[in-house]
């Protein structure tokens, strides 16, 4: 067997899997394995790789997708973790052509964090900019204060 691919060691277009396009469904379920795989060797692969580097004293990380994920931050770097959640009605994730795939939509890598975190912030993005502004603006206040 092959093995699932991953834009750098496949060739992968990745502004192509960025998007919702056919393009990234192809390949889809192919990474969701390779990512697994990659998680079971070493289960802080993915969180590593995320904050090499970083030398700011705040930056975000975008799009964890397991407990084991926000427990590796927490583990690392203690109470100053604060853990956000977007969230968006179904009605909203369908505007923007989200179709819900039996598979891979009720996958842990889609649905891991839904329940076990209790998140600090959870943002709500149904296309309203100043509704969203407001509470991004909050966050960054509190981020602030936090430093």
């Amino acid at each position: 067997p092959t093995e699932p691919p991953s834009p750098q060691e496949h060739g992968l277009d990745f502004e192509r899997l960025l998007d919702a396009s056919t393009y990234k469904e192809r390949f889809r379920q192919d990474m969701i394995r390779w990512g697994e795989e990659k998680r079971h060797i070493d289960p802080g692969f993915f969180c590593r790789a995320a904050v090499e580097g970083a030398l700011q004293p705040v930056w975000v990380v975008s799009d964890t997708r397991r407990l084991s994920d926000v427990e590796w931050f927490r583990d690392a770097y203690g109470d100053v973790v604060q853990t956000v959640r977007v969230v968006a009605t179904e009605e909203t994730r369908k505007r923007r052509n989200w179709v819900f795939v039996t598979g891979v939509d009720d996958a842990e890598s889609e649905c891991g964090l839904d329940q076990g975190v209790a998140f600090d912030w959870v943002i709500t993005n149904n296309g309203d900019k100043v509704a969203l502004g407001e509470q991004l603006e909050m966050l960054v206040q509190s981020l602030h204060r936090s430093l």
